[in-house]
């Protein structure tokens, strides 16, 4: 499929489907657990089957797992039942440590479960583009210092910083490159921790890194979907935009009111549903008033595609996605 049509066709196109970050909730359709979930690339792939079944998305998306790549690297990863996993303290404090950090072997620990989904997923889903998760280049190089130094980090020991971000560069590149291979049609690369970062470090530690990872991946046939969920986004949006990604996609720390008047017209922006205060606690009457207030706002920019905010939590209700799914095809019919 060739992803640059795609996207132009989409912003094209007067009726729009949407594309949220939807994945997780399959464990409630598959009734297994997330740990069921990150851990099996045959539910992974039937999860997704299931929700492109149902749902009348744009896309088939897999999980933004962001404690995958980590622990290849080593970190030490908290597993929950009904919760995303996530990364327990950090693996590099020094200078040292960074230069003495092996790179992974793409396919180690759960990548290959990851890829092998992919993989089997595009056999089974033909309708749509199939897209993979990646973690981003600050965010992975963050975890393995701790979150909570990361930013420290960037003021007291940049050096270190740029070391590791170097090391996980390369990797996330070839981790890109083997969905690539088994016939992905692009990746979603969430950065989240860059959201974090002012506009000057953005441009230092972040957006350089993620070019270099668009670069070396993207073409034709292959789009890198950037993801940030930080509240800072509109101040940093000259950074972000200069990583030449295919498209992007917000959180609901920010209004796209905002934001979209800052994105060029020939490049797509998602978002902004939030998946915690409407997916996964709000009610189908506040789902649909909130989708379709923002849709009323920000259809007038054809290069906008709603979706969740985030990715949907596991435990979401049906109900409210069936409801925000509903209520897209709704405005649409109308405005058709």
């Amino acid at each position: 499929m060739n992803m640059t049509d795609w996207f132009s066709q989409m912003i094209g196109a007067k009726v729009k489907k949407a594309m949220p970050v939807l994945s997780f909730p399959s464990i409630q359709l598959l009734n297994i657990s997330v740990i069921d979930l990150v851990t099996d690339s045959k539910n992974q792939v039937l999860g997704m089957k299931r929700i492109a079944d149902r749902v009348n998305s744009a896309a088939a998306l897999s999980m933004m797992d962001l404690s995958v790549e980590a622990e290849c690297f080593g970190s030490d990863i908290r597993f929950s039942d009904d919760e995303v996993p996530t990364v327990v303290g950090g693996i590099v404090s020094t200078k040292e440590e960074a230069e003495a950090l092996r790179v992974p072997e793409i396919g180690s620990g759960r990548t290959g479960v990851y890829i092998e989904a992919i993989r089997t997923a595009k056999e089974l889903i033909k309708d749509r583009p199939v897209f993979a998760g990646v973690i981003g280049p600050f965010s992975l190089a963050g975890r393995l210092m701790d979150v909570s130094n990361a930013m420290i980090y960037c003021y007291d020991d940049p050096e270190m910083v740029h070391i590791l971000l170097e090391k996980v560069t390369g990797f996330i590149i070839e981790y890109c490159k083997a969905y690539k291979a088994v016939g992905a049609d692009g990746v979603v690369m969430a950065e989240p921790l860059a959201g974090l970062l002012s506009p000057a470090l953005a441009d230092e530690f972040s957006s350089p890194y993620v070019k270099r990872i668009a670069d070396a991946v993207k073409d034709d046939n292959f789009a890198v979907v950037y993801h940030n969920c930080g509240g800072a986004t509109i101040k940093m949006i000259d950074s972000i935009l200069s990583t030449g990604c295919s498209a992007y996609h917000f959180g609901d720390a920010i209004d796209m009111r905002e934001m979209m008047p800052h994105i060029p017209e020939n490049v797509v922006a998602m978002g902004n549903i939030s998946p915690a205060r409407q997916f996964r606690n709000g009610t189908v009457e506040s789902v649909s008033e909130e989708t379709l207030n923002l849709l009323q706002d920000c259809s007038k920019y054809p290069n906008f595609v709603i979706s969740s905010g985030c990715d949907i939590p596991p435990l979401s209700k049906w109900e409210n996605i069936d409801a925000f799914f509903n209520a897209v095809d709704r405005f649409y019919s109308e405005m058709a």
